[in-house]
Formats: structure tokens, sequence, C-alpha cells
């Protein structure tokens, strides 16, 4: 094919080219942003960036024309009108962030409040200590009272009260009493084994004499071995010291059938 001459007055050379620059001459026109448009567009940024304002830039128009035929001028409108200045310098969060500060008279409330504190556990403690001493006081009271009464629960009770037992003991010194001479002070026994050799048991816990002589408490030594209180303080004694305070607490000694056993 014959080929023809440029306006400039040369020859035009026919295109022997790969099918790329065959798509290229005649394919549409690139929609992307061109070099110039990326400079001009970088070049906004930075300033924007040196100079404290934000510019938002738009590469591609919505109207899918080639964005290198933009006039310069116009892309220049498009960054002046898209431009707002940054504000100078953030907001002071100093008042925000700084630490609490306390006055004086906020320490001396302080210290108020620790002392009603302190003075409360203070009167907690002597009420507390207060109700026992009541508590105390109304025991002696009532041990008293049946001390001053006499009878079964007296005899015990000041027994307790002489060899400084409790008398939460006295239910089981009791049963052991009535098991041994069923509450008679001047019980005695003449047919055990002990009756038998001249030594019989005698008294509220049936003690033989030579053991009232060796376990009797020695304030009330001087009492005959059928005084209630003297009798119950030597058996009591006897008792802890051959069978121990378990078994006293027991209310005595019981065979596999739960039945009493003398000691």
């Amino acid at each position: 094919m014959a080929g023809h001459r440029s306006p400039r007055g040369r020859r035009a050379r026919a295109t022997v080219g790969s099918p790329t620059r065959h798509q290229a001459a005649h394919g549409s026109p690139p929609t992307g942003p061109t070099l110039r448009t990326t400079v001009l567009a970088t070049a906004a940024a930075v300033g924007a960036v040196a100079t404290g304002t934000f510019s938002a830039i738009v590469p591609t128009p919505g109207d899918n024309t080639n964005t290198a035929a933009a006039d310069e001028g116009q892309f220049d409108a498009w960054l002046a009108s898209s431009s707002a200045t940054l504000p100078a310098a953030l907001p002071d969060a100093g008042d925000h962030l700084r630490p609490v500060s306390f006055l004086a008279q906020d320490t001396a409330e302080f210290d108020t409040a620790d002392q009603h504190l302190a003075l409360l556990e203070k009167a907690a403690e002597l009420a507390e200590q207060l109700a026992e001493e009541q508590r105390e006081q109304a025991e002696r009271e009532r041990i008293a009272a049946l001390i001053a009464q006499g009878g079964l629960n007296g005899w015990i009770a000041e027994a307790l009260q002489i060899l400084e037992l409790p008398q939460s003991l006295a239910p089981s010194v009791k049963k052991i009493i009535m098991a041994e001479s069923a509450g008679n002070p001047r019980a005695i026994n003449n047919w055990d084994s002990n009756a038998r050799r001249g030594t019989p048991s005698q008294g509220l816990m049936q003690t033989i004499p030579s053991t009232f002589r060796a376990y009797v408490h020695p304030e009330l030594a001087h009492r005959p071995i059928t005084d209630p209180v003297a009798n119950i303080t030597a058996g009591i004694r006897y008792m802890i010291a051959n069978y121990g305070m378990s078994t006293l607490e027991a209310g005595g000694r019981s065979d596999s059938d739960g039945d009493y056993l003398g000691y």
C-alpha cells in the first residue's frame, strides 16, 4: 500500500507494531488520571500540608472526560473550592487531665471522719464488753440464788464454783448423783463389796471414806463425808483423776447398752 505524506511534507511510515499499540491507537481514550494530573495533585497535597490547608482532590471528573483535556485553570478552581483551613491548635485537654488536688480542708475532713470511725469502733467494743460483763453478772446472780436456795441444784452449783469448773457440767453431775444416790445426801450403801469390807459408800456421790479424804476439796476437808457439797467435790475430783473429764461430761460411765456403770 502506498504511503502518504504528513502535513509537514514527510512521508508517513506505515505503522507496523504490536497489537497493543494497535489497540492504543484505535481504542477508547483513557479515563484514569494522567501524569500531569497526578503531579498537580501531589503538589497540591504537599502545599496543603505546608500551609495548613486541606484540599479535596478529585482526579477524575464524573462526566467520563479525559483529565488530560481539563484546563489547568479549571483544575486549580477545583482545588480552591475544596480547600479548608485546619485549626491552628487542638483544644487544650490539660484541664481535663490535670490531677485532682486536695485542699487542707479536705484532709481535715478525712481526719475527722477517721476519728469518728475510731470512736464508733471503740464504742462497739465497749458495748460488747459491757454486755459480756452483764452476762457474767447475771450468771453469778443465778448461781448465788441457787446456792442460797439449797437443794440438789444449789449443792451442785456450789461444788462446781469451788472447783472452778464451768456450770455447764451441772446436768452431767446431776445425772451421776441421781444414778448413785437418787439425790439423797445421807444415802449409805450397805450391800456392795465395799460395805462387806466395812467401808460402805456414802453421800450423794457414794464415795468410801478413804476416797473422800483423798479427793475432797481442801477448803472442805473439815466437813463430814455426808456433807452434800464436800461429797460432790470428792466424787468429781476422783472421777476426773481416774476416768478423765470426758467421762464426767458424759454423765459417768455406761456399758454397751447405755446403762449407767458405777465408778
